[in-house]
């Protein structure tokens, strides 16, 4: 059974990529991974290929085994693992709790790799890996500080993972966009209460965002993806520029608010 994994696939870019990879590959089955049941059963009214709804919670480790487990059982061919689970908090360190800090790197990092490394065995040649990544990789980022910090360790990991799995014809492609109209500024804003972080120069919708990623894995050699001119550019200027500076015009921008309403659902 030829099967496609998506983790955090109960909302956001998660949910897009269940909805968008059938054009790109051919599976028989989405296995749809997240904490909300109902949420992944309501996409099998939606999507044109079946669904599985697995429901795991990827903070918790007893979620990995049960993952395994299910590998073992069902040995499917996994053509495609797509990691979207994540979150991230905004604000003043000591605003984010400990705990929380401790689940963003437990889910940014350590679930990701650990659902990558129980996948790969039931990968064959031509199968794919995206790891969905930020575009806060390529800088440090003060006031979403440990967030920042746990999307630039996914893109190490993504492209050392891609050299290393070219002799398996495996790919791996890190995903990297800018600011994305979703669920993630509910749990983002929690800790943002001096509006430490309020300045966003351009949103972009998930569903154009998660088309550009696809088209990337599957269309190009690249081993990251970047959706839109600006923030591609502005990628290439983090690369020249030394990091303090770029730090400076961050907290610069941030004493200015824009595009910073309506961006959470509750």
């Amino acid at each position: 059974m030829n099967i496609a994994v998506v983790t955090g696939a109960s909302s956001g870019m998660g949910r897009e990529f269940v909805l968008q990879l059938g054009s790109y590959v051919s599976v028989d089955e989405i296995w749809v991974i997240a904490r909300r049941e109902k949420e992944l059963s309501e996409l099998g009214a939606v999507c044109s290929v079946p669904v599985r709804p697995v429901v795991l919670d990827l903070c918790e480790d007893a979620a990995f085994d049960r993952y395994s487990a299910l590998l073992e059982r069902e040995k499917p061919n996994v053509r495609l693992l797509v990691n979207a689970a994540g979150f991230g908090k905004f604000g003043a360190y000591h605003k984010v709790s400990l705990r929380d800090e401790g689940r963003m790197i437990d889910l940014n990092c350590k679930a990701l790799v650990a659902m990558t490394r129980l996948t790969l065995p039931y990968m064959t040649e031509g199968s794919h890996i995206l790891q969905l990544d930020s575009l806060s990789a390529f800088q440090p980022v003060p006031y979403i500080t440990t967030y920042g910090a746990t999307k630039a360790f996914v893109l190490s990991y993504s492209r050392a993972m891609n050299r290393e799995l070219r002799q398996r014809g495996i790919r791996v492609m890190a995903m990297n966009p800018g600011w994305v109209k979703t669920e993630f500024f509910d749990h983002a804003f929690q800790t943002n209460s001096g509006s430490e972080v309020q300045h966003f120069d351009r949103l972009y919708e998930a569903k154009d965002v998660v088309a550009t990623g696809l088209k990337d894995l599957y269309k190009t050699k690249k081993d990251v993806s970047i959706h839109g001119f600006p923030v591609r550019m502005q990628v290439r200027l983090v690369k020249l520029l030394p990091h303090s500076l770029i730090m400076n015009i961050w907290e610069k921008q941030q004493k200015t608010p824009k595009n910073n309403k309506g961006l959470t659902t509750k």
